[in-house]
């Protein structure tokens, strides 16, 4: 019965997960600066933030963007979730 329980809700009480949005990662250059951007949603009820490419960029000062990571952060079956792009680049 635990075991069903634990199949059940694997995951749901803490996730956090990073991937990258590339397909030959072993060419992949990073570039010299880094920028990241946030988005954050609270009990399902309220969402704030701009986690897109085009404000990390901005917020790294890149204008030629390399390569980008999503970072996803969920407590609780996504009371509170975060989410976050990190781009590289020059």
């Amino acid at each position: 019965m635990i075991g069903l329980v634990l199949l059940v809700f694997y995951g749901c009480a803490y996730v956090n997960i990073r991937t990258p949005y590339d397909t030959d990662l072993n060419q992949t250059q990073l570039g010299s600066k880094t920028g990241t951007a946030e988005a954050y949603s609270l009990l399902w009820l309220v969402a704030w933030g701009d986690a897109s490419y085009t404000a990390a960029a901005r917020n790294g000062q890149i204008t030629v963007m390399q390569h980008a990571d999503q970072e996803v952060l969920q407590v609780l079956f996504g009371l509170y979730t975060r989410w976050r792009i990190v781009v590289y680049g020059d």
